[in-house]
């Protein structure tokens, strides 16, 4: 396999390269071998009333390179060598507001981390614990100063592997890909503020080294669950010059689990009304499938955004599709992610 070193003092990581043989339940967990890793979960709920709502609970993980010498004089319980970054988000849909914080740690004493061996991930008092992972049952929590998510995730199919070979290959070096898992349908039940809430949720994990293409301006990724049991993984890349990227790809799922890789040119997405500097809606079509269909934000405003975070500014919120497959009507619920609009490109899909 091969390596690449990263960073200023020339560490070495290992790149996504194809051919990788996944090991369940072993890869939903840490890689430390490879620099960047995350965790994302969005979904759709409501209430016994119909009270709709969105959510968004991601977990990331970045090496850092050390000296030798800040190796060596840290203190091992405080050692920078990763940090850990948590964004959490809900969109109250018909309320019409949109809430979203975050935080950042070091593992220190227990505060952050990934443990394959308890199987879990966390951020605080943010957590995700793989109750049963031989069938992929999880358990999410979050906490904060506006609300408390409980959440019981149960997969509705199998963990689907997206792009070619076992990488998602985002540019045209041999490591500028990375290993990207997808559960594209959970069932979700819980509590949010105590009240039963009930929906469909989705769940992402990559993990990879080499950072994004000095080309690229950023992306549009868009998560579809449709009615009649299907889903798609749709991602645009867009370069500087305007022009997008042909490393563009995507995925379909059938009601049976079943994944198809889809190639840039088998994908057209459309940007369409703006929300300030983001396109909110989007007219997708996937001729190979005979699908057609346009998507609309449940809420306009669902941009994370904060003057004195870190983090970058980007848009992700809980949309609809509606039209039609093999001439038939299709409606479905989903996530859309925009990123790189006016911002540099740092963590996100």
């Amino acid at each position: 396999m091969r390596h690449s070193v990263i960073g200023f003092f020339l560490s070495i990581f290992v790149t996504a390269q194809p051919g990788y043989h996944y090991q369940f339940p072993t890869d939903h967990f840490n890689h430390p071998d490879y620099q960047t890793e995350w965790w994302y979960y969005t979904g759709n709920l409501q209430d016994l009333s119909g009270h709709r709502y969105g959510f968004e609970l991601t977990f990331f993980r970045q090496a850092i390179q050390l000296p030798k010498s800040a190796a060596v004089s840290t203190d091992p319980i405080w050692k920078p060598d990763e940090i850990y970054l948590a964004h959490l988000a809900l969109t109250d849909v018909d309320g019409r507001t949109f809430y979203h914080t975050e935080r950042l740690n070091r593992a220190g004493p227990g505060l952050a981390g990934v443990d394959g061996n308890a199987h879990k991930y966390w951020n605080g008092n943010w957590q995700v614990y793989w109750k049963n992972p031989g069938t992929s049952e999880q358990e999410l929590e979050a906490v904060c100063d506006r609300f408390t998510l409980t959440l019981d995730l149960a997969t509705l199919k199998p963990p689907v592997i997206n792009g070619v070979d076992g990488v998602s290959q985002k540019g045209p070096d041999g490591g500028e890909a990375s290993h990207y898992i997808s559960f594209t349908r959970l069932s979700a039940r819980g509590k949010l503020n105590g009240v039963a809430v009930s929906g469909q949720a989705w769940m992402d994990h990559e993990f990879f080294t080499q950072a994004p293409n000095p080309t690229l301006a950023g992306w549009d990724w868009f998560a579809i669950q449709l009615d009649n049991n299907e889903e798609l993984m749709l991602y645009r890349l867009r370069n500087k010059t305007g022009e997008i990227s042909p490393y563009s790809s995507g995925t379909y799922v059938n009601a049976k689990g079943e994944a198809h890789h889809l190639t840039a040119d088998q994908i057209t997405l459309t940007p369409g009304r703006p929300w300030h500097k983001y396109p909110v809606e989007w007219q997708i079509s996937v001729p190979s499938l005979d699908l057609q269909f346009s998507e609309k934000p449940t809420l306009d405003n669902q941009e994370l955004a904060s003057e004195s975070s870190p983090s970058p500014t980007y848009w992700e919120g809980a949309v609809t599709y509606s039209g039609t497959f093999h001439q038939k009507a299709i409606k479905g619920i989903g996530y859309l992610e925009m990123t790189g609009y006016g911002q540099p490109i740092r963590l996100g899909h």
